[in-house]
């Protein structure tokens, strides 16, 4: 790839395209295009994605190159780190300037522009409510924490062949963000990613539009903060050892992988918590615990039943956990986000992976302590067994 002179505006502003919402406050997407097109690319599939008070901002990458534009100079479709960096730079510099400073920011990338999105995503995640990332790789070199966009929703398109993007960093994208990163990961896995497919561009403008709302509704997750929480019996929660259970990509959400072992001894533990019936949705054999009383929708699997929690034929569980809790668990890997959580559900929905021994049964049972207490006020929980 061959780099010319900067194509921006005055003062090194970008070229941008706008449409939808004028107003200064209304939720921002900032839409990135691949290296190689323009800003005028993306507003292709502005017609599947949401209206009403929501603004769109295309920006134009800032280097010309032989066809269209460029954020950075890539080799084998690798970003340079250098280039990289500096786009980042100048759109969060240009990102202040941008209406009211509380105002929610999505991301909204294709191709290289994954790599620009992951880059900010990663660099700065308070900026940001969510993102929207197809086909392209999240540039993870080196590697981030372990939760690192914890509250952060995203919507994946990943195509099992792409011409465009290396196999390796296309593969490592799937593993990290699904497993490692925190985040609640809604996916659309595709053979093949030399076009972006119609269903694709539907299914994306169908999730931004629920995260929108979602956001309209709740507001938005704040970002980890403070000291570690104490949990109930336990104290401090300690780091899950070994690997994060991969997960089915689709619905149900639930571990691939040999069962666990334990789910009789985690059930004696917490059927006190509640009224044991089978669960609204989920495996056949799925209990649940239902409260009978009044209780905090956010800290419910499915309010409208009641549903504390759910426990899985093969033992892991689902539960909802308060902000605080919820990033303590998905940090030390004894959580793993829903992927509709912060988006259809509640923010704190989180898949808690089956226990393999009694210390992971005492830590499983103080996660459904925890959720039982958010929903029910914080008063003291019944005995557990």
């Amino acid at each position: 790839m061959t780099v010319g002179a900067r194509s921006t505006g005055p003062g090194d502003e970008p070229m941008v395209a706008r449409w939808g919402s004028p107003h200064p406050a209304a939720p921002l997407v900032l839409v990135l295009h691949g290296n190689g097109t323009s800003e005028h690319s993306m507003i292709e599939i502005s017609p599947w994605l949401p209206h009403g008070p929501v603004a769109y901002v295309a920006v134009r990458a800032p280097l010309a190159v032989e066809r269209g534009f460029a954020w950075f100079a890539e080799t084998d479709g690798r970003p340079d780190p250098t280039g990289l960096a500096d786009a980042g730079d100048w759109l969060l510099r240009w990102l202040d300037t941008e209406g009211h400073p509380d105002r929610c920011v999505l991301l909204l990338a294709f191709r290289s522009g994954v790599a620009l999105a992951g880059h900010l995503m990663l660099r700065a995640p308070e900026r940001f409510s969510g993102a929207v990332l197809l086909h392209g790789a999240v540039p993870l070199d080196p590697e981030p924490p372990r939760g690192a966009l914890r509250g952060m929703p995203v919507f994946l398109a990943h195509a099992d062949a792409d011409p465009r993007t290396p196999a390796p960093l296309l593969d490592r994208t799937w593993d990290w963000l699904r497993r490692w990163s925190g985040a609640p990961v809604r996916v659309a896995r595709t053979p093949d990613g030399g076009t972006l497919a119609g269903s694709v561009v539907a299914a994306a403008g169908s999730w931004l539009g629920d995260r929108l709302d979602f956001l309209r509704a709740h507001g938005e997750n704040p970002l980890p903060d403070g000291e570690e929480p104490t949990w109930p019996g336990l104290g401090r929660l300690p780091e899950r050892a070994g690997e994060p259970p991969d997960t089915t990509p689709g619905l149900p959400q639930l571990p691939v992988g040999p069962p666990g072992t334990r789910q009789a001894a985690l059930w004696e533990r917490i059927r006190g918590l509640g009224r044991a019936a089978p669960a609204v949705i989920g495996p056949a054999g799925t209990r649940a615990l239902f409260l009978d009383g009044p209780a905090d929708s956010a800290a419910l699997v499915h309010p409208a039943e009641n549903e504390l929690a759910h426990l899985h034929p093969d033992g892991s569980l689902h539960l909802a956990l308060p902000e605080a809790l919820l990033y303590d668990a998905l940090g030390k890997g004894w959580a793993l986000a829903h992927p509709l959580a912060g988006v259809r559900l509640a923010a704190g929905l989180v898949l808690v992976p089956a226990a393999r021994d009694d210390d992971e049964v005492a830590v499983a049972a103080a996660l459904v302590t925890a959720a039982h207490r958010a929903a029910t006020g914080g008063g003291p929980a019944p005995h557990l067994g």
